[in-house]
């Protein structure tokens, strides 16, 4: 399903994702709900079992049970109520397990990325890999993988220089490099 969708919207992937089973896929940019569409047709022809974060108001019928499915988690953002620790936890529970986390934290303009997709890999000792959404070539964009070092702050900019250089469908919502 994923390579037909793929084909039919245009979209190719470059890369090769890690054969790793414990990752932070942090995917950018994100300015439009098309993402979700280009995001879910990648990991389907990738066949690849994710988590992937969301706000919790899009967990509504008709659409939850199939959220769900995908491996949607529904995090309510105007409440703390530790997300990071949760999702180390669920890192140390399981030997395989993905997750995907969008770093703005909203299709919304944003002056710099969040942390907490960092701080979760630091905190689970697990590696990030950067996935962009190149509208400009309609290419899903894999690559780098690294680990998360002590300078959360530094590495957030290396992350926003990364993607700064990858055109969203809106690219006027992306962070600017640093």
């Amino acid at each position: 399903i994923g390579r037909t969708v793929m084909r039919l919207t245009g979209w190719g992937i470059e890369g090769n994702f890690p054969d790793l089973p414990r990752l932070v896929v942090a995917v950018a940019p994100h300015t439009s709900n098309w993402d979700f569409l280009h995001g879910a047709a990648a990991m389907f022809a990738l066949d690849l079992k994710v988590s992937f974060i969301g706000k919790h108001t899009l967990f509504v019928w008709p659409f939850s049970a199939f959220l769900r499915w995908m491996g949607g988690i529904p995090v309510d953002r105007s409440a703390a109520h530790g997300v990071v620790g949760e999702a180390i936890e669920t890192f140390r529970e399981r030997r395989a397990h993905l997750l995907v986390i969008a770093p703005e934290g909203t299709r919304r303009k944003v002056e710099r990325f969040k942390t907490g997709f960092l701080h979760i890999a630091r905190g689970a000792g697990v590696p990030v890999v950067l996935v962009g959404l190149d509208y400009s070539t309609r290419t899903v964009r894999i690559g780098p993988c690294f680990d998360v070092g002590e300078d959360i702050d530094a590495e957030r900019v290396k992350v926003e220089a990364h993607f700064a250089a990858i055109p969203g469908r809106h690219p006027h919502l992306g962070p600017r490099a640093a």
